[in-house]
């Protein structure tokens, strides 16, 4: 049985921060049109979870990040680091 496809799992630098990120990826992927399924702790910023169903996104602050450690719960699956694309610039 598969849960899910993919965990992004990030980190902000506060409670305000990683609630921003958050918001910021929901809206980002409303304007693609995926909704989450389930959207858990945003009211105290330590540990958000948004859950579309084929991929989980965790953010977390450092210290909540650390303590539940999900590298290591999940060390035998596949990663894949993301990498930024490069901005194009427009002349």
């Amino acid at each position: 049985m598969v849960i899910t496809d993919v965990f992004v799992i990030g980190t902000g630098t506060s409670n305000r921060h990683v609630r921003s990120l958050a918001d910021d990826v929901e809206h980002r992927l409303r304007e693609l049109g995926d909704r989450p399924v389930r959207r858990e702790g945003a009211d105290y910023g330590r540990w958000v979870l948004l859950d579309y169903g084929d991929f989980v996104i965790h953010l977390f602050d450092a210290e909540t990040r650390e303590f539940y450690d999900l590298e290591r719960l999940w060390a035998d699956a596949p990663r894949v680091e993301f990498t930024e694309p490069a901005a194009t610039s427009e002349a």
